[in-house]
């Protein structure tokens, strides 16, 4: 059976500027959606319908197809259906082939997970749904303002939608209600093809967790997400296999950010030999590597020249400077690994596949990362990133010879 999952992603956002692109936990929020759908094992074909080259390209990226949405169906007006709809359609004409179940699935909704994908799925493929969304059980009291009622009855301010205010009744005696978390729907194709909205038939509701329900309309909960992603997130660390390139920031992350200035100004700073020792192996692994630098200090070319590892210092824009330097070497800048401290580095955080903050990072910086080191800057935060990806004893990966 062909289960397609349709992603809007439109690249225009009042509320939050290219909303769709925003990185929570170190990922584009198009990209956390489309991994998501490819990790659900009832999901047959992932689509992503957008207006926007930038959110084309993460999605292709990231392994699904595009489908991109002509200017009537892409304005702020436009409806998730008729994106849904034309996606069907385009993607039919591209394949070759129809869907039976087609899945609304979106980014703005950054905790989705498969198992969720899977239980609107199979609501619809197994257990005889028509349509199915996923909820949150609550027990919270909904109330409405009356802008209508009479002040001399006593009846305008608040009441009570889901209850009587006069007679609330404890938790447990209440009925169960659930909240549309907006993040996944399910529809069989040929009835949302005559319906043409997402909830006909027997609708059947999946409760997720409710830890998870967050819709990013506006920068505050944009900022909410990016906090609780190092919570809610599965701890993901890069290997050897998933990176081409290290890209290490000096101040903050190969030091621990002081630096002691003599009577004639001369500048000094601690390093960590550990740290040494996991740059030696990253460089024997052959992966490229770079340190890139706001500072134009003599200790940071010094250090780089003792690691032997190429330096760019004195750069005001790290990441035009990493961009260039990538184009360069050839390199993706999805497959490299960005080590940094504070928020000059988040510009490079958002080019890079692997963003990656020492513990003792600010919390925008750690927010905004991929992964963080349980080890502060200058203290062995290098040595544990290299050990993800080298192994705890930093052994270079070899290809294995095949026999003949």
């Amino acid at each position: 059976m062909t289960v397609l999952a349709v992603i809007p992603a439109r690249g225009g956002s009042k509320g939050v500027p290219a909303k769709n692109l925003a990185p929570v936990g170190g990922v584009p929020l198009v990209v956390r959606a489309v991994r998501a759908c490819l990790a659900a094992r009832r999901v047959t074909d992932v689509v992503v319908s957008t207006d926007d080259a930038a959110i084309a390209d993460a999605a292709r990226s990231a392994g699904a197809e595009v489908v991109l949405r002509p200017a009537a169906i892409a304005g702020d007006t436009a409806t998730s259906e008729a994106a849904v709809l034309h996606a069907m359609d385009a993607y039919g004409a591209m394949r070759g082939k129809t869907a039976e179940v087609v899945l609304l699935v979106q980014c703005t909704s950054p905790f989705i997970t498969a198992d969720d994908l899977d239980g609107v799925a199979g609501a619809v493929t197994e257990d005889g749904a028509d349509s199915a969304l996923t909820v949150a059980p609550t027990h919270g009291f909904i109330w409405r303002q009356d802008s209508e009622g009479s002040a001399d009855a006593g009846t305008s301010g608040g009441y009570g939608v889901n209850h009587d205010k006069s007679n609330r009744p404890r938790r447990q005696d209440r009925p169960q209600e659930y909240l549309e978390t907006g993040a996944a729907y399910a529809m069989r194709a040929e009835g949302f093809r005559e319906a043409r909205h997402r909830f006909f038939g027997h609708t059947a509701l999946v409760a997720t967790d409710p830890a998870r329900v967050l819709e990013i309309d506006d920068p505050h909960d944009l900022a909410r997400a990016r906090a609780l992603a190092p919570l809610l997130d599965p701890a993901v660390l890069p290997t050897y296999d998933d990176i081409d390139a290290v890209v290490l920031d000096f101040d903050g992350t190969q030091t621990d950010d002081k630096v002691f200035v003599d009577s004639d100004g001369r500048e000094m700073v601690a390093v960590h030999r550990g740290d040494g020792l996991g740059i030696a192996a990253l460089r024997r692994s052959e992966l490229k590597l770079l340190i890139l630098s706001t500072e134009q200090n003599p200790v940071v070319a010094a250090r780089a020249r003792k690691l032997q590892v190429p330096v760019l210092h004195g750069i005001d824009r790290k990441d035009l400077a990493l961009k260039q330097w990538c184009d360069e070497h050839g390199i993706a800048p999805e497959r490299v690994l960005y080590v940094g401290n504070d928020v000059n580095d988040l510009p490079c955080f958002g080019l890079v596949g692997w963003p990656v903050a020492v513990a003792s990072a600010h919390d925008a910086v750690r927010a905004a990362a991929r992964a963080v080191t349980t080890t502060p800057g200058g203290e062995g935060a290098i040595r544990e990133i290299a050990a993800w990806i080298l192994g705890p004893g930093l052994q270079t990966p070899h290809t294995p010879t095949l026999n003949k």
